[in-house]
Protein backbone atom coordinates (compact mmCIF):
# COMPACT_ATOMS: atom_id res chain seq x y z
CA UNK A 1 0.00 0.00 0.00
CA UNK A 2 2.99 2.54 0.77
CA UNK A 3 4.62 1.65 -1.90
CA UNK A 4 1.55 2.42 -4.43
CA UNK A 5 0.90 5.78 -2.55
CA UNK A 6 4.83 6.82 -3.06
CA UNK A 7 4.60 5.61 -6.56
CA UNK A 8 1.43 8.05 -6.96
CA UNK A 9 2.88 10.83 -5.47
CA UNK A 10 6.06 10.57 -7.44
CA UNK A 11 3.71 10.48 -10.62
CA UNK A 12 2.24 13.58 -9.15
CA UNK A 13 5.45 15.54 -9.03
CA UNK A 14 6.87 14.35 -12.55
CA UNK A 15 3.22 15.45 -13.69
CA UNK A 16 3.76 19.21 -11.58
CA UNK A 17 7.25 19.28 -12.53
CA UNK A 18 6.35 18.78 -16.16
CA UNK A 19 3.40 21.78 -16.28
CA UNK A 20 5.52 23.90 -13.91
CA UNK A 21 8.18 23.78 -17.07
CA UNK A 22 5.44 24.13 -19.94
CA UNK A 23 3.90 27.44 -17.94
CA UNK A 24 7.41 28.89 -17.78
CA UNK A 25 8.11 28.46 -21.50
CA UNK A 26 4.91 30.31 -21.93
CA UNK A 27 5.65 32.59 -19.86
CA UNK A 28 9.13 33.76 -21.25
CA UNK A 29 7.25 33.24 -25.18
CA UNK A 30 7.70 37.05 -26.03
CA UNK A 31 4.18 39.58 -25.42
CA UNK A 32 3.06 41.39 -28.58
CA UNK A 33 0.69 44.94 -28.03
CA UNK A 34 -0.53 45.43 -31.81
CA UNK A 35 -1.49 49.53 -31.58
CA UNK A 36 -3.63 51.21 -34.37
CA UNK A 37 -4.91 54.47 -34.65
CA UNK A 38 -7.31 54.81 -36.76
CA UNK A 39 -6.81 56.84 -40.34
CA UNK A 40 -3.85 59.03 -39.05
CA UNK A 41 -1.99 60.31 -41.68
CA UNK A 42 2.27 59.94 -42.22
CA UNK A 43 2.10 63.77 -42.17
CA UNK A 44 1.13 64.16 -39.18
CA UNK A 45 3.68 60.89 -37.39
CA UNK A 46 7.10 62.30 -39.34
CA UNK A 47 6.31 66.10 -39.29
CA UNK A 48 3.75 67.01 -37.03
CA UNK A 49 1.05 69.58 -37.50
CA UNK A 50 0.00 70.72 -40.98
CA UNK A 51 0.19 74.24 -40.36
CA UNK A 52 -1.63 74.59 -43.77
CA UNK A 53 -5.31 73.31 -42.47
CA UNK A 54 -3.43 74.75 -39.26
CA UNK A 55 -4.41 78.23 -40.40
CA UNK A 56 -7.70 77.52 -42.48
CA UNK A 57 -10.77 78.95 -40.59
CA UNK A 58 -12.98 76.30 -42.03
CA UNK A 59 -11.46 73.01 -40.18
CA UNK A 60 -9.46 75.27 -37.40
CA UNK A 61 -11.59 76.65 -34.52
CA UNK A 62 -8.66 77.67 -32.24
CA UNK A 63 -5.72 78.22 -34.21
CA UNK A 64 -3.88 79.85 -31.59
CA UNK A 65 -4.62 77.44 -28.77
CA UNK A 66 -3.20 75.11 -31.13
CA UNK A 67 0.04 76.83 -32.03
CA UNK A 68 1.02 76.86 -28.26
CA UNK A 69 1.03 74.08 -28.00
CA UNK A 70 2.30 71.66 -31.54
CA UNK A 71 4.24 74.42 -33.26
CA UNK A 72 7.51 75.11 -32.50
CA UNK A 73 10.74 76.41 -34.87
CA UNK A 74 10.89 73.20 -37.13
CA UNK A 75 8.92 70.42 -38.64
CA UNK A 76 11.05 68.34 -36.08
CA UNK A 77 10.41 70.33 -33.37
CA UNK A 78 6.64 70.30 -34.86
CA UNK A 79 6.23 66.23 -34.29
CA UNK A 80 8.04 65.68 -31.11
CA UNK A 81 5.38 68.16 -29.42
CA UNK A 82 2.42 66.25 -31.18
CA UNK A 83 3.93 62.94 -30.47
CA UNK A 84 6.19 63.16 -27.40
CA UNK A 85 6.57 59.27 -27.17
CA UNK A 86 7.35 58.66 -30.59
CA UNK A 87 9.83 60.94 -31.25
CA UNK A 88 11.70 60.35 -28.03
CA UNK A 89 11.41 56.50 -26.93
CA UNK A 90 10.62 54.80 -29.94
CA UNK A 91 13.08 56.87 -32.13
CA UNK A 92 16.02 56.04 -29.48
CA UNK A 93 14.90 52.27 -28.98
CA UNK A 94 12.79 51.26 -31.79
CA UNK A 95 12.12 52.25 -35.80
CA UNK A 96 9.69 53.83 -37.95
CA UNK A 97 8.86 53.68 -40.84
CA UNK A 98 6.39 55.46 -43.56
CA UNK A 99 8.58 59.51 -44.11
CA UNK A 100 7.78 59.69 -47.56
CA UNK A 101 9.93 62.54 -47.84
CA UNK A 102 13.16 60.68 -46.91
CA UNK A 103 12.86 57.82 -48.60
CA UNK A 104 10.84 55.41 -46.41
CA UNK A 105 6.91 54.22 -48.45
CA UNK A 106 4.53 52.39 -46.62
CA UNK A 107 1.08 51.85 -48.73
CA UNK A 108 -1.54 49.57 -48.43
CA UNK A 109 -2.26 46.91 -50.52
CA UNK A 110 -6.05 46.89 -50.50
CA UNK A 111 -7.47 49.04 -53.38
CA UNK A 112 -10.79 49.57 -50.38
CA UNK A 113 -8.61 52.51 -49.03
CA UNK A 114 -11.07 52.35 -45.89
CA UNK A 115 -11.01 50.72 -42.29
CA UNK A 116 -12.61 46.58 -42.96
CA UNK A 117 -10.30 45.98 -45.57
CA UNK A 118 -7.40 47.86 -43.86
CA UNK A 119 -7.58 45.75 -40.15
CA UNK A 120 -7.83 42.97 -42.55
CA UNK A 121 -5.42 43.64 -44.46
CA UNK A 122 -3.29 44.08 -40.79
CA UNK A 123 -4.73 40.86 -39.05
CA UNK A 124 -4.53 38.68 -41.55
CA UNK A 125 -1.68 39.70 -43.97
CA UNK A 126 -3.50 39.61 -46.92
CA UNK A 127 -5.47 42.15 -49.00
CA UNK A 128 -9.21 40.90 -49.64
CA UNK A 129 -11.22 42.99 -52.48
CA UNK A 130 -13.40 40.66 -53.17
CA UNK A 131 -15.07 39.95 -50.25
CA UNK A 132 -13.88 42.34 -47.52
CA UNK A 133 -15.17 45.46 -49.42
CA UNK A 134 -17.27 47.64 -47.18
CA UNK A 135 -17.55 48.49 -43.41
CA UNK A 136 -20.78 46.59 -42.92
CA UNK A 137 -21.10 44.12 -39.55
CA UNK A 138 -19.82 40.91 -41.44
CA UNK A 139 -18.15 38.44 -39.79
CA UNK A 140 -14.35 38.21 -41.16
CA UNK A 141 -14.37 34.57 -43.12
CA UNK A 142 -10.33 35.30 -43.07
CA UNK A 143 -8.76 33.91 -40.10
CA UNK A 144 -6.29 36.84 -38.12
CA UNK A 145 -2.86 36.02 -36.70
CA UNK A 146 -5.20 36.44 -33.39
CA UNK A 147 -6.79 33.25 -33.82
CA UNK A 148 -4.11 31.34 -35.35
CA UNK A 149 -2.08 32.54 -32.14
CA UNK A 150 -4.97 31.47 -29.87
CA UNK A 151 -5.38 28.12 -31.31
CA UNK A 152 -1.17 27.43 -30.39
CA UNK A 153 -0.44 25.93 -27.25
CA UNK A 154 2.04 29.02 -26.28
CA UNK A 155 -0.85 31.77 -26.74
CA UNK A 156 -4.29 29.58 -26.10
CA UNK A 157 -6.08 31.74 -24.25
CA UNK A 158 -3.57 34.71 -23.88
CA UNK A 159 -4.95 36.90 -26.68
CA UNK A 160 -7.28 39.42 -26.23
CA UNK A 161 -8.40 42.72 -28.22
CA UNK A 162 -9.36 46.11 -27.91
CA UNK A 163 -11.34 48.72 -29.86
CA UNK A 164 -13.35 51.84 -30.07
CA UNK A 165 -15.19 50.98 -32.89
CA UNK A 166 -17.98 48.31 -33.04
CA UNK A 167 -17.21 46.66 -36.01
CA UNK A 168 -13.85 45.04 -34.12
CA UNK A 169 -16.35 41.33 -32.74
CA UNK A 170 -16.98 40.71 -36.69
CA UNK A 171 -13.41 41.66 -37.98
CA UNK A 172 -11.83 39.49 -35.69
CA UNK A 173 -14.63 36.79 -35.71
CA UNK A 174 -14.93 36.61 -32.14
CA UNK A 175 -17.17 33.47 -32.36
CA UNK A 176 -15.43 31.19 -34.77
CA UNK A 177 -11.69 32.55 -33.21
CA UNK A 178 -12.67 32.56 -29.20
CA UNK A 179 -10.58 35.70 -28.95
CA UNK A 180 -12.30 37.96 -26.47
CA UNK A 181 -13.42 41.36 -27.83
CA UNK A 182 -14.42 44.50 -25.93
CA UNK A 183 -15.47 46.76 -28.53
CA UNK A 184 -18.08 50.08 -29.21
CA UNK A 185 -19.74 50.99 -26.58
CA UNK A 186 -19.53 46.73 -24.59
CA UNK A 187 -19.72 46.64 -20.81
CA UNK A 188 -16.95 44.39 -19.55
CA UNK A 189 -18.37 41.13 -17.70
CA UNK A 190 -17.36 38.34 -14.96
CA UNK A 191 -15.56 39.66 -12.05
CA UNK A 192 -14.90 43.39 -12.16
CA UNK A 193 -12.77 45.57 -10.46
CA UNK A 194 -13.48 48.60 -9.11
CA UNK A 195 -12.20 50.90 -12.30
CA UNK A 196 -13.86 48.24 -14.50
CA UNK A 197 -17.34 48.92 -12.58
CA UNK A 198 -16.98 52.51 -13.03
CA UNK A 199 -16.00 52.42 -16.82
CA UNK A 200 -19.37 50.24 -17.10
CA UNK A 201 -21.19 52.75 -15.16
CA UNK A 202 -19.45 55.88 -17.18
CA UNK A 203 -18.64 54.96 -20.65
CA UNK A 204 -22.31 55.97 -21.65
CA UNK A 205 -22.70 58.90 -19.45
CA UNK A 206 -19.78 60.27 -21.11
CA UNK A 207 -20.89 62.47 -24.21
CA UNK A 208 -21.80 60.10 -27.22
CA UNK A 209 -20.33 61.74 -30.71
CA UNK A 210 -20.90 58.85 -32.43
CA UNK A 211 -23.09 55.47 -32.09
CA UNK A 212 -20.75 53.47 -32.96
CA UNK A 213 -17.10 54.87 -31.97
CA UNK A 214 -16.79 54.80 -28.07
CA UNK A 215 -13.90 57.68 -26.76
CA UNK A 216 -10.58 55.93 -26.73
CA UNK A 217 -9.82 56.84 -23.11
CA UNK A 218 -12.30 53.98 -22.50
CA UNK A 219 -10.76 51.91 -24.90
CA UNK A 220 -7.56 52.20 -22.99
CA UNK A 221 -8.42 51.51 -19.37
CA UNK A 222 -10.58 48.70 -20.50
CA UNK A 223 -7.50 47.16 -22.15
CA UNK A 224 -4.75 48.09 -19.13
CA UNK A 225 -7.42 46.42 -16.58
CA UNK A 226 -8.14 43.39 -18.74
CA UNK A 227 -4.28 43.28 -18.96
CA UNK A 228 -3.35 43.59 -15.54
CA UNK A 229 -5.85 40.97 -14.27
CA UNK A 230 -5.03 38.09 -16.90
CA UNK A 231 -1.81 39.18 -18.18
CA UNK A 232 -2.53 38.48 -22.02
CA UNK A 233 0.28 37.68 -23.94
CA UNK A 234 -1.24 39.18 -27.64
CA UNK A 235 -3.22 42.08 -27.25
CA UNK A 236 -4.61 44.43 -29.60
CA UNK A 237 -5.92 47.87 -28.53
CA UNK A 238 -7.55 49.82 -31.86
CA UNK A 239 -8.28 53.25 -31.20
CA UNK A 240 -10.68 55.17 -33.17
CA UNK A 241 -11.11 59.19 -32.44
CA UNK A 242 -8.48 60.53 -35.35
CA UNK A 243 -10.51 59.13 -37.93
CA UNK A 244 -14.03 60.25 -36.73
CA UNK A 245 -12.83 64.00 -35.74
CA UNK A 246 -10.98 63.93 -39.34
CA UNK A 247 -14.31 63.03 -41.04
CA UNK A 248 -16.01 65.80 -39.37
CA UNK A 249 -13.86 68.48 -40.71
CA UNK A 250 -12.44 68.84 -36.88
CA UNK A 251 -9.15 69.58 -37.18
CA UNK A 252 -9.01 71.11 -33.50
CA UNK A 253 -10.03 67.39 -32.34
CA UNK A 254 -8.04 65.57 -34.78
CA UNK A 255 -5.00 66.66 -33.51
CA UNK A 256 -5.81 66.86 -29.80
CA UNK A 257 -7.20 63.38 -30.09
CA UNK A 258 -3.53 62.37 -31.89
CA UNK A 259 -1.66 63.52 -29.14
CA UNK A 260 -3.84 61.84 -26.47
CA UNK A 261 -3.68 58.51 -27.75
CA UNK A 262 0.36 59.10 -28.42
CA UNK A 263 0.33 59.74 -24.29
CA UNK A 264 -2.20 56.70 -23.80
CA UNK A 265 0.79 54.76 -25.67
CA UNK A 266 3.06 55.88 -23.74
CA UNK A 267 1.07 55.11 -20.53
CA UNK A 268 0.71 51.30 -21.57
CA UNK A 269 4.59 51.51 -22.38
CA UNK A 270 5.23 52.42 -18.80
CA UNK A 271 3.28 49.55 -17.60
CA UNK A 272 4.22 47.33 -19.74
CA UNK A 273 8.24 48.10 -18.30
CA UNK A 274 7.37 48.22 -14.48
CA UNK A 275 5.39 45.31 -14.89
CA UNK A 276 7.96 41.44 -14.45
CA UNK A 277 5.82 39.33 -16.57
CA UNK A 278 6.47 42.27 -19.80
CA UNK A 279 9.79 44.00 -18.75
CA UNK A 280 11.81 43.40 -21.75
CA UNK A 281 10.06 40.92 -23.12
CA UNK A 282 7.05 42.75 -25.09
CA UNK A 283 6.85 44.13 -28.45
CA UNK A 284 4.66 47.18 -29.57
CA UNK A 285 3.69 47.36 -33.38
CA UNK A 286 1.98 50.51 -34.04
CA UNK A 287 0.24 51.57 -37.46
CA UNK A 288 -2.74 52.82 -39.07
CA UNK A 289 -5.67 50.97 -41.16
CA UNK A 290 -5.76 53.91 -43.92
CA UNK A 291 -4.18 57.78 -44.91
CA UNK A 292 -6.16 60.25 -46.29
CA UNK A 293 -6.33 63.22 -48.40
CA UNK A 294 -3.79 65.64 -48.02
CA UNK A 295 -4.93 69.43 -48.65
CA UNK A 296 -8.43 70.73 -49.03
CA UNK A 297 -8.98 69.89 -52.85
CA UNK A 298 -11.75 67.79 -54.15
CA UNK A 299 -9.56 65.31 -55.28
CA UNK A 300 -7.56 64.73 -52.17
CA UNK A 301 -9.79 66.51 -49.28
CA UNK A 302 -7.70 65.64 -46.26
CA UNK A 303 -11.31 64.62 -44.25
CA UNK A 304 -11.76 61.48 -46.35
CA UNK A 305 -10.37 57.85 -48.18
CA UNK A 306 -11.20 55.86 -49.95
CA UNK A 307 -9.97 54.49 -53.32
CA UNK A 308 -10.98 57.68 -54.76
CA UNK A 309 -9.01 59.87 -52.77
CA UNK A 310 -4.91 60.78 -54.12
CA UNK A 311 -2.51 59.24 -52.19
CA UNK A 312 -4.59 57.87 -49.54
CA UNK A 313 -3.07 54.62 -49.37
CA UNK A 314 0.14 55.86 -47.54
CA UNK A 315 0.61 54.34 -44.12
CA UNK A 316 3.08 54.22 -41.49
CA UNK A 317 4.54 52.00 -39.46
CA UNK A 318 6.30 51.95 -35.63
CA UNK A 319 7.97 49.11 -33.44
CA UNK A 320 9.81 48.72 -30.55
CA UNK A 321 10.68 45.50 -28.40
CA UNK A 322 13.84 43.52 -26.81
CA UNK A 323 15.14 42.23 -29.67
CA UNK A 324 14.21 45.25 -32.76
CA UNK A 325 17.13 47.13 -33.83
CA UNK A 326 17.20 50.82 -32.74
CA UNK A 327 17.77 52.71 -36.06
CA UNK A 328 14.94 55.14 -35.17
CA UNK A 329 13.50 57.06 -38.39
CA UNK A 330 14.19 54.98 -41.54
CA UNK A 331 15.86 57.30 -43.89
CA UNK A 332 17.06 55.00 -46.76
CA UNK A 333 14.93 53.91 -49.83
CA UNK A 334 12.56 51.01 -49.10
CA UNK A 335 9.06 49.95 -49.68
CA UNK A 336 6.82 48.36 -47.05
CA UNK A 337 3.51 47.39 -47.56
CA UNK A 338 0.65 47.03 -44.44
CA UNK A 339 0.39 43.07 -45.41
CA UNK A 340 4.03 42.61 -43.28
CA UNK A 341 2.33 43.52 -40.04
CA UNK A 342 1.76 39.74 -40.22
CA UNK A 343 4.33 38.38 -41.03
CA UNK A 344 6.53 40.09 -38.30
CA UNK A 345 4.04 38.85 -35.81
CA UNK A 346 4.80 35.78 -37.02
CA UNK A 347 8.94 35.72 -36.80
CA UNK A 348 8.16 37.61 -33.35
CA UNK A 349 6.18 34.74 -32.09
CA UNK A 350 7.98 31.75 -33.83
CA UNK A 351 4.64 31.29 -35.59
CA UNK A 352 5.64 28.70 -38.36
CA UNK A 353 2.22 29.03 -40.28
CA UNK A 354 4.10 30.78 -43.01
CA UNK A 355 7.49 30.82 -43.78
CA UNK A 356 8.84 34.57 -42.65
CA UNK A 357 11.55 34.74 -45.53
CA UNK A 358 11.07 39.05 -46.35
CA UNK A 359 14.22 40.16 -45.65
CA UNK A 360 13.13 43.32 -44.31
CA UNK A 361 11.14 41.49 -41.76
CA UNK A 362 14.57 39.99 -41.10
CA UNK A 363 16.52 43.11 -41.23
CA UNK A 364 14.28 44.38 -38.22
CA UNK A 365 15.85 42.16 -35.53
CA UNK A 366 18.95 42.34 -34.01
CA UNK A 367 21.02 38.80 -35.07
Amino acid sequence: MKKNIIKIICILLVFISVEGKAQQKNNEAPNVFLITLDGVRWQEVFKGIDTVLLNNKEYTDNAKLLKEKFVGNSETENRKKLMPFFWSTIVQKGQLYGNREKGSDMNLTNTMVFSYPGYNEILTGKADDEHINSNNKAYNPNITVLEKLNATSTYKGKVAAFGSWDVFPFIINDKRSGVPVNAGYMDTTGNLTEIEKFLNESQRQAPIIWESVRLDVYTHHYAKEYIKKNQPKIVYIAYGETDDFAHGGLFDFYIKSLNNTDGLIADLWDYVQSNPFYKDNTYFIITTDHGRGVGASKESLWTGHGSKVKDADQTWMAIIGPNIKPMGEISKKSQVYTNQVVPIIEKITELKIQNTTDQFILDLFIK
